[in-house]
């Protein structure tokens, strides 16, 4: 489960490369920016908070021919999640009041523990490297991660702004099975209501 695999000219490997923990901040940012960036923006400070907080055991990264990061797949488990950061990390990089009301907010938007179902935390893909089937590559990554873990269904969320990923995991297989709106808490982040979507692993 935890060994490099090639596709085409593409490494799928478990964590990231440590020298590369800043490009994967921007690549997930670059990615979840317009969702986030009213509650963790600037970008300087939410680059800087991603980058203490991203927990390379919780994902699976592609690497391009050069060995350079080129897109990330983060999951959550009983010991945390991919991006999930601490209210130090908060603090540290936002003040003490700006981590108080981000923390509240960021806390909205955490999924709980599906104690059935594996959970996604993000898949994000540098924008010159998509389309070329390297999502499909991180998405086969973490079925194998979620059979590896004694799970028989893999869910994530993806919000109603990013129809190209909902798309994808149509494609991959995944069923809607529940919307959520935020109603004012529209005004706070980049999205209007999030679906959850449910893959059986075979």
């Amino acid at each position: 489960m935890r060994a490099e695999r090639q596709l085409r000219d593409v490494t799928i490997r478990h964590g990231f490369p440590p020298e590369q923990r800043a490009l994967a901040a921007r690549i997930y940012w670059q990615a979840f920016g317009s969702k986030l960036m009213r509650v963790m923006g600037p970008d300087a400070r939410a680059l800087a908070f991603l980058e203490r907080g991203l927990k390379p055991d919780h994902c699976w990264s592609a690497l391009d021919q050069q060995g350079r990061l080129i897109g990330l797949a983060g999951y959550k488990t009983p010991y945390g999640s991919f991006s999930g950061g601490s209210r130090r990390d908060l603090t540290r990089v936002y003040g003490r009041f700006g981590a108080a009301w981000r923390a509240g907010l960021l806390r909205l938007l955490a999924s709980e523990i599906d104690n059935h179902r594996f959970l996604i935390d993000g898949i994000a893909v540098a924008c010159h490297a998509r389309g070329q089937g390297v999502g499909q590559a991180l998405l086969a990554a973490l079925y194998e991660e979620a059979r590896g873990r004694g799970y028989t269904a893999i869910r994530l969320e993806v919000v109603d702004t990013n129809s190209r990923a909902r798309a994808l995991y149509e494609r991959e297989g995944f069923a809607a099975i529940a919307t959520d709106r935020l109603g004012l808490l529209r005004y706070a982040f980049g999205f209007s209501a999030a679906t959850t979507m449910v893959r059986v692993l075979g």
